[in-house]
């Protein structure tokens, strides 16, 4: 494997790179240096306060944390991630990105970073002897937001603006034709499997697959340095690129919906039962995900926008249920081929933090093959018309289900669990201050 000195020496033409660390609300923190000094930072590792991984969505500290001022703000050491060096092609110099975790001294990992939550996650899979495999589907609004008002920016091609929403339309995607192929090709620089891409139901609106993978760490860091590259390079288009949850009250939001399967050890698909039902492991993990739904919806809905996704008939679920081949359900069996079935989870926002969505799928579903309990039967028809537990619809709702739930201890580490907990209680008290126009601008370019 190539290591971080050897791709700098294959890429002279970099002169600064930066390193960072993914803190809980998604986003990335770290520091720009001289690509001269690169080998220490690589060796040395570098050194930032443990409560940077904990700030609000300003990038303020919590005013209340234990890791600012009672503990002295003490630092802890971050070392590069597997992923290694990569290009920041939305960037006009040639810059290089190493992407970077937190351990405390001494090489412990440090709870509150959500990539370690992910790990240990997948430690627990592993000491089963199973492995999960991962695809995620991200959708996306192109926005231009140079007036008071947002809109589709207008055509590249034709100087036009499509004022409608156009689901899976070939002249939306040919629209923005440049920006698209500008796109993969920067995937292909950066090692981002892109797959398919789609207009979707929103204004603007668009979605992008990531291509599976037996390693959810690195689903995890393919989504969140995806969002990184389609900000940028929307940005380097003349126009904004948001993952926000909900930009336009009349048209749908932007979901982030995770696929897994999980395989034995003889690499065998331990859902699969040869036939469209599926194995009792299958239904053990839906039932672990069902459990955990209303105390993951913190996760799942991280901000105040989130909760104007979350509302009936609006292509996002609301209702704890799962069923087969049905989108209108929180948990959905896609149909197919039985060597591929799998577990689609629906609830999320494009708007999350990627490793802590996926620690908490996967941690609910390890949580419900451990526990062995079936599920309710799975629903037919249309989920938003049926008398079902609901999922929180409030912020304030998600927060208290999250700090109580039961399943949520068992995924989460306590001081991860607290310190996100005192984030969005921090963030909830200043965002009753703003207008909605003011909260749409923080989160427009921050999620």
């Amino acid at each position: 494997m190539q290591t971080p000195k050897h791709w700098l020496r294959k890429h002279p033409e970099v002169r600064t790179i930066r390193v960072a660390a993914c803190d809980l609300n998604g986003q990335p923190r770290g520091k720009r240096i001289p690509t001269r000094f690169a080998d220490k930072v690589v060796e040395d590792g570098t050194r930032f306060p443990l409560s940077v991984l904990n700030l609000d969505i300003w990038g303020e500290d919590i005013d209340d944390s234990p890791l600012v001022f009672e503990s002295g703000d003490r630092d802890g050491v971050l070392w590069p991630t597997e992923r290694g060096f990569m290009p920041m092609p939305w960037l006009s110099s040639p810059t290089a990105l190493l992407p970077i975790w937190m351990f405390r001294d001494g090489g412990k990992p440090y709870e509150g970073d959500p990539r370690h939550a992910l790990r240990a996650v997948l430690d627990r899979f592993k000491a089963r002897g199973l492995t999960p495999v991962v695809a995620v589907e991200l959708e996306f609004f192109l926005i231009d937001d140079s007036g008071r008002t947002l809109q589709v920016p207008m055509s590249p091609r034709s100087n036009k603006r499509r004022k409608a929403a156009e689901v899976m339309s070939i002249r939306a995607l040919d629209a923005f034709d440049q920006f698209f192929t500008d796109l993969y090709d920067a995937c292909e620089e950066m090692d981002i499997p892109a797959d398919t891409a789609i207009s979707e139901a929103g204004l603007g609106q668009f979605e992008i697959n990531l291509m599976h993978t037996d390693d959810a760490l690195r689903a995890a860091d393919d989504a969140w340095l995806f969002k990184m590259l389609v900000k940028g390079m929307a940005r380097r288009h003349g126009f904004a690129a948001s993952f926000m949850a909900k930009p336009y009250e009349d048209y749908a939001g932007s979901g982030l919906h995770t696929h897994f399967s999980v395989l034995d050890r003889d690499g065998e698909n331990v859902f699969d039962d040869g036939g469209p039902q599926g194995t009792d492991t299958l239904r053990h993990a839906i039932q672990g995900c069902l459990s955990a739904m209303a105390e993951s919806t913190l996760i799942f809905a991280p901000h105040h926008n989130s909760y104007d996704r979350l509302v009936p008939e609006n292509h996002a679920p609301t209702g704890i249920c799962w069923a087969y081949e049905n989108r209108t359900a929180a948990i959905r069996v896609p149909s197919g081929s039985h060597k591929a079935r799998r577990i689609e989870h629906r609830v999320a926002g494009g708007d999350v933090n990627p490793y802590l969505m996926l620690a908490a799928i996967l941690g609910a579903a390890i949580n419900g093959i451990e526990d062995a309990q079936d599920p309710p039967a799975p629903i037919t028809g249309n989920a938003y018309a049926l008398d079902l537990p609901q999922i929180p619809g409030t912020w304030e709702g998600a927060m208290d289900a999250f700090e109580k739930g039961e399943q949520i201890a068992r995924i989460f580490h306590p001081e991860l669990i607290r310190n996100l907990l005192l984030t969005k209680r921090q963030e909830l008290h200043y965002m009753a201050e703003l207008t909605p126009q003011e909260r749409v601008e923080i989160y427009l370019d921050t999620v």
